[in-house]
């Protein structure tokens, strides 16, 4: 099984997401919710082009040329993940060969980087030689998710039809709408897009399934990618049976997100490691600090990857669980109940404006325009607050992930380039994916955007660029922390069924999140009980543990 890696991480890895032996695999979390992103109000088709936020238009998604996506948008694409402190030292990462599944050794992204990166100079790299142009003329298909690195990217993308010749057409999507698209485009192989965002949550049973194209061949093929500076554990958890089947763009822990002036205006302390009960204490108290400030923003809109991301670290640090290793459900016990009580009073008592709709894109938008004093949420979020034209960049702090009963709880996930079995043109995709992924691309996106936009967290290399440790000197420290404490083998006070922190790493799970958030939802928006909701909760994960027992 692929995740024998995780062992390492319950006995104290000091080197989370580099080595094998400490696996990032889990997912569920930092997306955007809106239905803009990048979309005209009018057809549902547009560009990338002028778009002043992640949530700022009106349709549902977006379905653009990329040649059209070139123009200027003044979103600063955000991710800024696992930042370093100080500019890495030295050394070339000793990792996995490229088409392994990481299992081999790397070191530190604090301490080194790999063969080839680039440490602090202008941030410029040769281009990948096997991005040629001999598929030059063809027109592959992209479904995303409408995060703003993604939309940072298409706006960069001009930049790969130039080199390769290949034309690229987005349809851009919030996530819980991308999902479900991916989900029926896997399952019945529908063929129409070439490149899909997903994440180490699909790949086990999508790969089992043969819902996957493995990407070994051409990573072995494409030596200027360089799979050996991608985290080991990144690669081995977007591997099955020896092969890979996805590249990380960016990868992500949890983290609680705070404005340090207002704390300071206040007279308040942000304890570096704070509980659930000091957060409430604390919003209590900065609720209403500046006209129209509220306390904080949690995420309640449904779905398993919106609400739910946020929402089951709460529950697991309050000792619930969604299953027991046996597979009794724990929806309705009481550890779930107090959790679910309490993330629903506090957005009641002191959360944002609109909380029952409010998911990724919101919350960043609440944080960015001071309509919310905190924010719990996604690590990448962090080069969106602090790049260029936000409004908050320099007052805002970073602390781990509230606790309750555990000593941890924060997630781990990582948005990835794959292609369905059913591929048009694999050739042209992959070296769409292996642009994206690059560090040329990093080092393209840090010189026009702001090297803490940067969709890090996938690249020893990139810990070893001054440019950008100088840049993510704010968050990278908890960022760091986050991942390397962050543990799917036990993020909770009992054993689990399956490996996983903000999630059930089984094909039943989207259903079933999407249908208990969208409950809990409800009640944050006046509609029923806590204890219904999660009464009808247990019906249904009863049922899906029949499957299993």
């Amino acid at each position: 099984m692929r995740w024998t890696h995780k062992a390492a991480i319950a006995a104290g890895c000091a080197t989370m997401l580099v080595t094998a032996s400490c696996s990032s695999s889990s997912t569920g979390t930092a997306s955007s919710s809106s239905a803009a992103a990048t979309t005209s109000a009018a057809a549902g088709t547009s560009t990338a082009a002028g778009n002043s936020s992640p949530a700022s238009s009106g349709a549902a998604g977006s379905s653009s040329p990329a040649s059209s996506g070139a123009a200027g948008s003044s979103s600063p694409a955000s991710s800024g993940a696992a930042g370093s402190s100080s500019p890495a030292s030295s050394g070339a990462a000793g990792s996995s060969s490229p088409a392994s599944s990481g299992a081999a050794g790397s070191s530190s992204p604090a301490s080194s980087g790999a063969a080839g990166s680039s440490s602090g100079g202008s941030g410029t790299l040769a281009a990948d030689p096997f991005l040629d142009k001999s598929d030059a003329g063809k027109t592959i298909n992209v479904l995303m998710v409408n995060n703003p690195q993604m939309l940072a990217l298409q706006k960069h993308i001009s930049a790969f039809t130039a080199q390769t010749g290949i034309n690229v057409k987005f349809t851009v999507l919030p996530e819980n709408d991308m999902r479900n698209k991916a989900s029926l485009e896997f399952k019945n192989q529908a063929g129409q897009y070439d490149v899909t965002t997903l994440s180490n949550f699909e790949v086990p049973f999508y790969a089992k399934n043969g819902w996957l194209t493995p990407l070994s061949p051409y990573i072995a093929k494409d030596r200027g990618f360089d799979q050996a500076d991608i985290f080991p554990a990144l690669t081995s958890s977007l591997s099955e049976g020896g092969q890979v089947y996805g590249e990380p763009f960016y990868g992500e822990s949890s983290f609680m997100m705070y404005r340090k002036d207002v704390f300071a205006a206040k007279g308040l302390t942000m304890p570096a490691n704070p509980t659930w009960d000091q957060i409430a204490e604390l919003a209590t108290k900065v609720d209403g600090a500046q006209p129209g400030m509220k306390g904080i923003c949690l995420r309640g809109q449904p779905g398993w990857g919106e609400m739910g991301g946020p929402f089951t670290t709460v529950v697991n640090t309050f000792g619930g669980t969604w299953f027991t290793k046996d597979w009794t459900a724990q929806v309705n016990a009481q550890p779930f109940k107090d959790a679910a009580n309490f993330y629903i009073n506090l957005l009641k008592a002191h959360g944002e404006v609109g909380a029952s709709n409010a998911g990724f894109t919101e919350c960043l938008s609440a944080m960015q325009q001071s309509k919310v004093a905190m924010w719990y949420d996604a690590t990448s979020a962090a080069g969106s607050v602090e790049g260029a034209g936000s409004p908050v960049a320099g007052k805002v702090g970073y602390v781990q992930a509230p606790v309750k009963v555990t000593k941890h709880s924060g997630w781990l996930y990582a948005w990835s380039w794959m292609m369905e079995k059913k591929v048009a043109n694999p050739d042209a995709a992959w070296k769409f994916i292996s642009w994206a992924s690059s560090k040329q691309y990093e080092n393209l996106v840090g010189a026009a955007d702001g090297w803490a936009t940067l969709p890090s967290g996938k690249r020893a290399s990139t810990y070893a660029n001054a440019n950008y440790t100088k840049a993510a000197a704010a968050f990278a420290p908890a960022t760091l922390e986050a991942l390397k404490n962050a543990d799917p083998t036990n993020p909770g006070v009992q054993p689990r069924p399956t490996v996983g922190i903000q999630f059930v790493d089984i094909p039943e799970f989207t259903d079933l999140g999407d249908k208990v958030t969208a409950q809990l939802s409800a009640v944050i928006a006046g509609n029923g009980t806590v204890d219904a909701a999660l009464e009808q909760g247990q019906a249904l994960a009863t049922t899906v543990a029949g499957n299993y027992k």
